[in-house]
């Protein structure tokens, strides 16, 4: 990315192939988005081009069965993992920037009052992870893909129930306003990457899964547990930029 004018290699590339209304949506929408990310992490531990150097291309989403596949091996369901992905969304505030949660309905069968991501199991029509996490957003959440530009991808993760999840971070417009599907969402709410990438605030905490004890990562947030899975991309991204330190 040019550190001066915002833009991508690949929209600098294809500039002059653009027609006047691409043209137009990068430097009226694409490129201010971007400004507002910049200027909510500076001073923090996520940079904006510490942030991106951090995450994987969104041309070359990274292979693999999961970074903690091997702490699961005795306890995954047999046969292969079932796709799906999530959108870790990163709001740009002039308090500093905030990460999009939900609180999952009580009566979902599966994962009932807990806090995610928005997303879900990957469809056969869709092109790729980010369209699915971006069709799975739209739906929870009524994000449009028009309010949200995808950055890169964490490293999958793989889920106790069987899901190969790929973690895509994106930048979501200030300005969107969430309108929960009242069939799976109860409340969205934001929480400061900041608290997120703070060591201090993630705990390791024991649970009972089918009478064994297992070690589960949990942040402290008031009013809401964001635990397990969540807890877990949200590390695997303060992981991958430490590494960069």
């Amino acid at each position: 990315m040019c550190g001066g004018c915002l833009r991508t290699l690949d929209e600098i590339a294809r500039w002059r192939d653009m027609s006047r209304h691409q043209q137009d949506e990068v430097m009226q929408r694409t490129l201010p988005l971007r400004e507002q990310l910049r200027q909510s992490l500076r001073g923090t531990r996520a940079e904006h081009e510490r942030l991106l150097r951090a995450l994987h291309p969104l041309d070359r989403p990274p292979a693999g069965d999961g970074w903690n596949r091997s702490e699961l091996d005795d306890l995954l369901p047999p046969g292969p993992p079932v796709e799906a992905a999530v959108l870790a969304g990163i709001i740009p505030r002039e308090g500093g920037a905030q990460i999009l949660l939900t609180r999952r309905t009580d009566t979902l069968r599966h994962h009932g009052g807990q806090v995610g991501f928005p997303g879900g199991r990957m469809e056969p029509d869709d092109r790729d992870a980010v369209a699915a996490a971006l069709r799975e957003s739209d739906e929870e959440v009524a994000l449009k893909p028009h309010q949200v530009q995808a950055l890169g991808y964490l490293d999958p993760f793989v889920t106790i129930t069987g899901y190969r999840v790929m973690p895509v971070v994106a930048v979501i417009d200030p300005a969107f306003v969430a309108v929960p599907e009242p069939g799976e969402v109860a409340e969205v709410f934001e929480v400061p990457l900041a608290y997120l990438m703070d060591p201090a605030n993630l705990h390791q905490v024991e649970i009972d899964h089918r009478g064994r004890i297992r070690h589960v990562l949990e942040y402290g947030w008031p009013g809401q547990r964001i635990w397990g899975a969540t807890a877990a991309i949200l590390y695997n991204l303060r992981r991958r930029l430490e590494q960069l330190e």
